[in-house]
């Protein structure tokens, strides 16, 4: 018998019982839908968090805390490790800032400011990507570079501190600063780090507001001073990096240097060569941290999510083989003559197994077909109708990045494969049944 021939055959047969063959399809295809819907759940918030880690953060950027050394301590970057990470393949920038220890008052006119002090290098910056919002880099001593958010915290220092902010926490409108801050002068007032009754105030000029950031919740507010206004801090306070040092506590257990950076980050030149440049820099033994590192166990965790989802729904596909099962078990009873005379003219068992897994595997096909099917449809409902009513029960305003489920291809391929291998299966006991099927009692209908 011809290929053809049998799947004619096969659908001659299931047209002779369409309500039983379309119940059979029909729990198929539910079994499948399931299967997938189930763990589209698990692909779709690895998706949302995959792509919110990535928005959140500089994919090309590899954090370095320190060095381990022969002991096992860790020590602070100095300027012999800059130059060992910079000569690493792929190493586009390695920026590098100290913090001033202490948060020094400015006072420009009548408004002030506590925040942070940083001294950057802004050649490895400005190749690493900081850009500014207005104004140029310093090139004198005194000129300094603020960040975007520096104005919005400028609070005037004649109004009563209560008065000043709004329910939110923000500087009322009628007290912000509105004037120009490229080219003004700012006071800088330091303590020193003995007596914190004696102060330094320095004069620093503004040239440069930063770039805003790009993360609506971020808030650059540092100032960046010069290496050599640190180093008059320094000789003022007598101490490192102006830290403050209270009775009882001895400088030398601080782990404080001038010469050590307090933040090093190194920047790939593209996301494919950070892994490379991590396992390069660890294996000098220098501590990191990147994105790559949190993304590797966010895929280990979802992927283990996703392998039980999908081995719980082929629990419903495995239901759903029952009555498959079945409808082949009442077709090889149903159609014993038909497989007698088959028989008798000479046609081989094995054809006649084949016909029967062909037409189980007949209804798998299309129960898969009809499954995925309504597992989009499923899926677009949930990703559409699950975050409002969320809104609606909960009063919660989901996060945009949020997708609760996903059908990638690679899962429609795994679900249609355990679905044809499971109604597969589930024939192949009643299409060897019909290969013992005896001649004489088919053809006298005693099966």
């Amino acid at each position: 018998m011809r290929w053809k021939d049998r799947f004619r055959f096969v659908r001659q047969n299931m047209k002779k019982n369409k309500v039983r063959v379309f119940m059979t399809v029909l729990a198929t295809a539910i079994g499948c839908a399931f299967l997938i819907v189930l763990a589209s759940v698990g692909f779709g918030l690895h998706q949302s968090i995959v792509k919110d880690t990535m928005e959140q953060n500089i994919v090309t950027k590899i954090d370095v805390y320190g060095k381990e050394t022969e002991d096992g301590n860790y020590q602070s970057i100095t300027d012999s490790d800059i130059k060992e990470m910079e000569k690493v393949d792929g190493v586009q920038a390695v920026t590098r800032r100290k913090m001033l220890i202490q948060h020094p008052t400015f006072t420009l006119e009548n408004y002030q400011i506590n925040t942070r002090t940083v001294v950057a290098n802004f050649p490895s910056e400005t190749k690493a990507g900081f850009e500014l919002s207005k104004g140029s880099l310093p090139k004198a001593e005194n000129e300094i570079v603020i960040g975007y958010n520096v104005v919005d915290q400028l609070v005037p220092t004649n109004v009563e501190k209560e008065d000043i902010y709004n329910e939110q926490g923000l500087v009322k409108d009628e007290y912000r600063y509105d004037g120009d801050l490229i080219g003004r002068t700012i006071q800088m007032e330091v303590v020193h780090s003995e007596d914190s009754e004696k102060t330094k105030t320095f004069s620093l000029k503004i040239v440069g507001i930063g770039e805003k950031p790009t993360r609506e919740w971020a808030q650059d507010q540092d100032i960046f001073i010069s290496d050599a206004v640190l180093s008059q801090i320094e000789a003022f306070t007598g101490t490192p990096k102006g830290v403050s040092v209270t009775e009882g506590e001895d400088l030398a257990s601080m782990d404080v240097s001038s010469e050590s950076y307090d933040e090093v980050a190194v920047y790939a030149e593209t996301l494919a060569q950070v892994q490379a440049i991590t396992d390069t820099l660890s294996d000098k033994n220098y501590a990191t941290y990147s994105v790559v590192d949190e993304l590797k166990q966010v895929n280990m965790m979802f992927t283990i999510a996703k392998a039980g989802l999908i081995l719980i729904g082929t629990i419903a596909l495995l239901i759903a083989s029952i009555g498959i099962y079945n409808t082949m078990t009442m077709a090889v009873t149903e159609r014993a003559p038909d497989i007698g005379i088959m028989k008798a003219i000479g046609a081989n068992p094995k054809v006649i197994k084949q016909i029967f897994l062909l037409e189980s595997s007949y209804i798998g096909l299309i129960g898969a077909i009809i499954g995925t099917i309504a597992a989009y449809i499923v899926s677009f409902a949930v990703n559409l109708g699950l975050p409002w009513i969320i809104e609606l029960a909960f009063d919660e305003e989901l996060p945009e990045t949020l997708q609760f489920s996903a059908i990638p291809w690679t899962l429609v391929v795994i679900s249609v494969v355990i679905c044809l291998l499971v109604t597969i299966l589930s024939g192949l006991r009643p299409a060897k049944r019909a290969t013992k099927i005896d001649v004489l009692q088919a053809m006298r209908r005693e099966v």
